[in-house]
């Protein structure tokens, strides 16, 4: 029975290890998913639910099976943070056709000021109490951003029909791509593949960042109106 138990006290020390090793990748991917939400989402809220994630996936883990615990875990620990942000209240209470017009009005101020217009402004415009805009702003952001995310966590598991939903997938993302103006695929490369922060595009390509959040939100859409078009 104590070897037993000794060499269960090794397995959690290994697995906490495994925890401790990925925590600074954990955290630069919620810091790079923080920076495409509002200021109301608290970094911290979505480190601690990666790390909970993390904690459970690490358990489960088999080095047997998969040589990379990140690579194993990586995607459920976004997954996890996605869930959280698609749980919260303000995406369900949000009014769609005021989201609609709000993203309107932003993409038409930006093409004539190169500058994200005041929530004032907004609210001004459209008539409608500011309150209501900085909340309808919130899950604008996060709506875009989640179901992209949950087709990509959809596709994780090695079933057959799976792999195909990934293959029509990648092929479907590429041919969006594809279409997108040079400016607009060059935003896509350097924030996903080179990982650079929207502040350092900023930089290289001499637009705002208020800008190219606006570009790579509108991208996103593209990509989910055409997801929601296929999948019906």
């Amino acid at each position: 029975m104590k070897q037993q138990s000794d060499y269960d006290k090794e397995l959690k020390h290994s697995q906490d290890a495994l925890v401790l090793q990925y925590m600074p990748a954990l955290r630069a991917m919620a810091f790079r998913l923080k920076e495409r939400l509002p200021s109301s989402i608290d970094i911290n809220d979505l480190i601690s639910i990666g790390t909970e994630e993390m904690v459970k996936l690490a358990r489960r883990y088999d080095d047997t099976i998969n040589d990379s615990f990140w690579g194993y875990a990586k995607t459920r620990v976004y997954g996890s943070m996605l869930d959280y942000l698609r749980n919260l209240d303000i995406v369900s209470r949000s009014n769609r056709k005021l989201i609609k017009l709000i993203d309107k009005e932003i993409s038409k101020y930006l093409n004539e000021h190169e500058e994200e217009p005041s929530d004032e402004y907004l609210a001004q415009i459209l008539n409608e109490d500011i309150k209501k805009i900085k909340e309808a702003k919130i899950a604008s952001d996060i709506y875009t951003l989640v179901p992209l995310g949950e087709q990509c966590n959809a596709i994780q598991g090695n079933n057959p029909i799976d792999k195909i939903e990934k293959e029509e997938l990648v092929k479907l993302i590429q041919d969006i791509l594809s279409s997108l103006s040079k400016r607009e695929q060059m935003i896509v490369q350097l924030y996903y593949f080179e990982e650079l922060s929207l502040g350092e595009i900023s930089s290289i390509l001499g637009i705002t960042s208020s800008r190219i959040s606006q570009i790579h939100k509108e991208v996103i859409k593209k990509i989910r109106l055409r997801i929601g078009d296929i999948n019906g």
